[in-house]
């Protein structure tokens, strides 16, 4: 009988590398790879800077719920999943059922990656980046805790953090 391929799962604060460690993950595994931001915009037709400015955080954590359980009837994929997906613990029921991966970061790593692309970011609008950086990795650090495994993309490219999560899966 065919052994089923575990679904892994990365999470991780904004910037950490999720959507890029998945898909070279993806690729040395040769599994599908699913971006849950992406999934959510295409389901909604409207990108999640939009849909938090339109509807509201409540309303995108409901499709992002969506999203997940439609990712999580899929057997061996690599999911992304948001920086803010854990934070409900529904969803780490959800994950449990396969291997949960940390991705983590200097804070000024991660300053330094968001720079560009703080506009597309509602959650870090107003005030100083590092500032608003700071507050939100406190608040989630407890959503990040209890991974199968953690991987520094601070001192690790993101093939490299792939390949050691690669080596990891049974």
């Amino acid at each position: 009988m065919a052994q089923m391929r575990p679904t892994i799962y990365l999470t991780g604060f904004m910037g950490t590398g999720k959507s890029v460690v998945g898909k070279e993950l993806a690729r040395l595994l040769r599994r599908p790879f699913i971006d849950l931001d992406q999934s959510i915009e295409r389901a909604a037709g409207s990108s999640v800077a939009s849909l938090f400015e339109r509807r509201g955080e409540a309303a995108f954590r409901k499709l992002e719920r969506k999203a997940l359980l439609r990712a999580a009837k899929r057997s061996g994929v690599i999911v992304a999943l948001g920086g803010g997906t854990l934070l409900d613990p529904r969803h780490r029921s959800i994950v449990k059922k396969g291997y949960l991966v940390s991705l983590s970061c200097s804070k000024s790593e991660i300053v330094r990656r968001l720079a560009p692309t703080r506009a597309s970011r509602p959650l870090l609008a107003g005030g100083s980046l590092s500032v608003r950086v700071g507050k939100l990795l406190i608040a989630r650090r407890a959503a990040y805790t209890g991974a199968d495994w953690n991987v520094s993309t601070t001192v690790n490219s993101p093939q490299t953090a792939a390949q050691l999560i690669a080596r990891r899966i049974p």
